[in-house]
């Protein structure tokens, strides 16, 4: 219950206040709902012409939504398997003996053709191997030195040091025409 302090009067005007103002807004709604529903047809028209359009013949919009998100998976593993296969390649090119300084020369003044060589067989960091072969007119010599960042790790003759420029000068050229 109530408490004392209202009037009964006002109570009653409050009660039919409350009741007009439903009514004001039940007559609102029964307007707009007729408005609304002489215009529905047309409504669903457009949205019918809406799918149409988003769609095409390919289908409703949800449909063609579901395949341009299946669409995009593929390509995120496809995009996946190609990071893989970028990383492997990146892994072998480090290894990979693609610079090569070729230096020929006559190790003795009684031979010519220059059949003497300084070879280098070296990765991209200048790792690798430098081979020295000598000829002479009774036999020919072979020896094998290391590399390391464009050095040698030992005594190195003229011929191997050329050699391996000629391989740091290579992946300088590389590198200019890769843009870096």
């Amino acid at each position: 219950m109530l408490s004392s302090n209202f009037s009964p009067d006002l109570l009653a005007a409050l009660a039919l206040g409350g009741i007009l103002l439903g009514a004001v807004a039940l007559v609102l709604g029964v307007v707009a709902f007729l408005r609304l529903s002489k215009n529905l047809p047309a409504l669903v028209k457009l949205l019918e012409i809406h799918d149409d359009l988003l769609g095409g013949s390919a289908g409703r919009a949800s449909e063609r939504i579901a395949a341009i998100e299946a669409a995009l998976r593929a390509a995120e593993l496809r995009g996946d398997e190609s990071a893989s296969r970028i990383a492997t390649l990146e892994g072998l090119a480090r290894i990979d003996l693609s610079l090569v300084g070729f230096v020929r020369y006559d190790a003795y003044e009684d031979t010519g053709s220059t059949l003497s060589y300084a070879l280098a067989l070296l990765n991209r960091n200048g790792d690798g191997v430098v081979l020295n072969s000598i000829y002479s007119r009774t036999d020919t010599r072979t020896y094998g030195k290391s590399v390391r960042g464009f050095l040698c790790e030992s005594n190195a003759s003229e011929e191997e040091i050329a050699a391996i420029g000629l391989a740091r000068e290579s992946a300088l050229h590389e590198a200019v025409a890769a843009g870096g």
